[in-house]
């Protein structure tokens, strides 16, 4: 394993876990990426102890991510499913830790194992559920209402091995609507979409567009190079923006009077889409 030296992330002011649009991945066992991933465009960064490194790697890759995270360095970290032998030393070398912002729980299948991580981990650590079966998209309303659960991700690559289901993007719309329902059933912010594999930045902006039309909005990813495009497609356009600000400076002038049935959506919308716009950074085209 290699030694790095943490590069607190508070240099770069990265837009709030809520509304986080790129979630960089970065594989435990390769400590000498910690720092450049802090680096990166990454709204937020997660190192991975789970799927990514080899059981035998674990306890080695667990006390990299407790030794870059004592040091000053600040991300979440996914840890192990509830089910396994590992979920028990995750959360007892991460709890208490200042550098950790939250986990991300693999494989989560209960409102249950959200609650056991969240109390084992201290109550004040936020828990971002990672579902990546049939069974944990069949309980997504409970585990996002379950005490403790931050916001819903999508395993999608596991849940297309336990499902059998294709990539096409008809077949995961079920999986992925059911996620967004969940959410909103929660009161948790939107969930964040399964990551795209390959270097196609076409194909990248294709897939995270439907995940924003289906009401994700976030997105995992693999490579610093797929930040920009998820960072972009999910943002509000320039365009949106200035529509967005010109209907708020109407309704301000017209001294906030209800004209129809349609100003209170166009309203909701329009706060939303300013509101994003200002977290990060979205200029309104003239």
């Amino acid at each position: 394993m290699t030694e790095t030296t943490a590069t607190p992330t508070s240099d770069r002011q990265r837009p709030d876990p809520e509304i986080a649009r790129s979630w960089l991945l970065v594989n435990a066992t390769q400590t000498d990426r910690f720092d450049a991933a802090a680096r990166s465009r990454a709204d937020q960064i997660v190192l991975d102890i789970e799927d990514a490194v080899d059981p035998k790697a674990k306890p080695e890759a667990r006390q990299g991510v407790v030794d870059w995270l004592e040091k000053g360095g600040r991300a979440w970290v996914r840890i192990n499913d509830h089910s396994t032998p590992f979920w028990s030393d995750d959360v007892d070398a991460l709890r208490g830790l200042p550098g950790l912002l939250g986990v991300m729980l693999a494989k989560t299948e209960a409102g249950e194992h959200v609650t056991e991580t969240y109390d084992r981990l201290g109550s004040s650590v936020p828990v971002l559920a990672l579902v990546e079966s049939a069974l944990g998209i069949e309980l997504a309303p409970s585990i996002a209402s379950a005490r403790g659960a931050f916001r819903l991700a999508f395993g999608s690559g596991d849940y297309r091995r336990d499902t059998g289901t294709s990539a096409d993007d008809m077949a995961m719309s079920y999986p992925r609507s059911r996620l967004v329902i969940a959410s909103r059933i929660g009161d948790l912010p939107g969930p964040i979409d399964g990551p795209t594999v390959g270097s196609s930045h076409p194909v990248l902006r294709e897939q995270a567009g439907i995940a924003v039309a289906l009401g994700l909005t976030g997105k995992l990813c693999l490579d610093v190079e797929q930040l920009p495009v998820i960072n972009e497609v999910i943002s509000p356009t320039p365009s949106d923006t200035a529509w967005a600000r010109d209907f708020l400076a109407d309704f301000e002038g017209r001294g906030r009077i209800i004209r129809d049935g349609s100003d209170l959506p166009r309203l909701g919308r329009a706060q939303k889409i300013d509101r994003l716009a200002r977290a990060f950074g979205v200029q309104p085209s003239s």
